[in-house]
C-alpha cells in the first residue's frame, strides 16, 4: 500500500487531471512593528523558493502598534526594494482568506526559538483546517537573528538602548524621528 502522503503529492502534482499553479505564490504575514534584519532574514531565504513572496502587514489595532499599518507597508517596501520577487501588502481578518485572494499556496512563518514553534504549530493546524489546501513552511531565523523581536526591539530602543544593528535604515531614520536620540544612543 502506498504512503498516503506520497500518493497526496503524486495527486496534487503528478496528475494532468489536477490543474497545477503557474507560479509559487507565499506570504509571509506579520504585524512588522517595526520590521528587523531578522524579518528580513527570513524574507531573503524565503523568497527563493517561491515565483512571488508577499509580505502581509496584519492589521491590528489591539496590539497597539508603534507604527500605522500604512508606516510599516512603507518601511517593508523599502526594506526589501532590492527583491524582484516580493511585494508588500495589507490584510485583516483571517489569514487563509487573504491567501485564497492572493492565489497563495505557501505560508512561511519565521520560528527563532522552540518557544515560537508550539504557537505557530497551533496557528498552522487551524489553518489548515480551514483551508487544507495552504500549506504553512517554517524558516529557522539565522543564529545572527534569533535573539531579535520587534517587541524587544522597541523595549531596548524606548530604554535608549542601540538599535542600529538590529533594524533596517528606513525603521532607523523613523524611530530617531520618534524618539531623537532614543534609536542613535550608545551601549549603556
Amino acid at each position: 500500500m502506498a504512503d498516503p502522503l506520497i500518493q497526496l503529492e503524486i495527486t496534487v502534482w503528478g496528475n494532468n487531471s489536477v490543474e497545477q499553479p503557474a507560479s509559487r505564490v507565499a506570504i509571509y504575514p506579520g504585524t512588522f512593528d517595526p520590521i528587523t534584519y531578522g524579518h528580513l532574514d527570513v524574507i531573503a531565504r524565503a523568497r527563493r523558493f517561491t515565483d512571488l513572496l508577499i509580505v502581509a502587514v496584519l492589521r491590528n489595532e489591539h496590539k497597539h502598534p508603534l507604527f500605522s499599518v500604512a508606516e510599516r507597508t512603507e518601511m517593508l517596501r523599502e526594506s526589501v526594494a532590492g527583491f524582484p520577487n516580493v511585494e508588500v501588502d495589507s490584510f485583516e481578518g483571517l489569514l487563509v482568506e487573504f491567501a485564497v485572494v492572493r492565489q497563495a499556496s505557501l505560508i512561511i512563518r519565521g520560528i527563532r526559538a522552540i518557544s515560537d514553534y508550539e504557537n505557530e504549530w497551533q496557528m498552522a493546524h487551524m489553518n489548515r483546517r480551514l483551508r487544507p489546501d495552504v500549506e504553512t513552511i517554517f524558516v529557522m531565523a539565522s543564529e545572527a537573528h534569533s535573539f531579535v523581536s520587534s517587541r524587544l526591539v522597541k523595549e531596548v530602543w524606548k530604554l535608549g538602548g542601540n538599535i542600529s544593528g538590529l533594524v533596517p535604515p528606513p525603521v532607523l531614520s523613523r524611530l530617531e524621528r520618534l524618539g531623537g536620540q532614543f534609536a542613535s544612543k550608545g551601549p549603556y
